[in-house]
């Protein structure tokens, strides 16, 4: 299947896993999709991801994470910068999510990283996705 938008087509596969309560959830892998599966991971949102090497292209396996009595961890997730309309910022206006309580997905020249970190590192970029 062709998507124009895989990290969106990412960021909805795992919103509809985490609302049905699945324990893990496949895609295609590509470079990209496994970078903002390891920010999701450093973050705590999910346990962890896996690259299996299947035929004709790699696939991605996130596993997700849930609390007590199966309560979700991921209560939102949300694409902000699509391929119509590229969202940037500078290190000094970088987004708070739910005001520092949620996290801002951030491509930056060093690599993705979460917002806390690009500003520590005082470097912008373009806002990838929110998840709360």
């Amino acid at each position: 299947m062709n998507v124009n938008d895989p990290i969106s087509d990412m960021l909805t596969r795992i919103r509809n896993a985490n609302s049905a309560g699945k324990a893990d959830v496949s895609m295609p892998s590509t470079k990209v999709l496994v970078e903002v599966a390891r920010v999701l991971a450093e973050e705590g949102y999910i346990e962890g991801y896996v690259v299996n090497d299947t035929k004709p292209q790699k696939t991605l396996v996130i596993t997700l994470k849930y609390g007590k009595k199966r309560a979700r961890v991921i209560k939102g997730i949300k694409r902000i910068s699509k391929p119509g309309l590229r969202k940037y910022s500078a290190a000094a206006d970088l987004p708070r999510v739910l005001g520092g309580l949620g996290t801002a997905i951030i491509s930056t020249s060093k690599g993705m990283m979460c917002d806390r970190d690009a500003r520590t590192q005082g470097i912008g970029g373009e806002i990838i996705a929110y998840v709360w």
